[in-house]
């Protein structure tokens, strides 16, 4: 069940952030990241209700080189990514999206 995805302006802020954060270690590490990212993404678009619920209604995918996760919410009609963190960050910091 493919649906609409949606990413949320605090969420595209986490995407950035991290992105300019590996270009700063190394150029081109950056791009690796968010090539890792889009690729997360399109799993979780074809295949939303495959990872188990964290926190109320929100998911969480693992890349899977990097140690982020996207948090997110499967909706009827849409996924709604409401934020991308690393997996040592305070819990509370996408909690409060939801």
């Amino acid at each position: 069940m493919s649906l609409p995805l949606t990413i949320r302006r605090v969420a595209r802020h986490d995407m950035k952030e991290a992105y300019q954060w590996y270009e700063e270690q190394r150029p081109g590490l950056g791009e690796q990241f968010l090539a890792d990212l889009e690729e997360t993404i399109g799993r979780i678009q074809q295949t939303p209700e495959m990872h188990q619920i964290l926190y109320r209604d929100v998911r969480r995918s693992l890349l899977r080189r990097f140690p982020y996760g996207v948090y997110y919410r499967v909706l009827p009609r849409r996924v709604v990514v409401i934020a991308v963190g690393h997996g040592r960050r305070d819990p509370k910091t996408w909690e409060s999206r939801t």
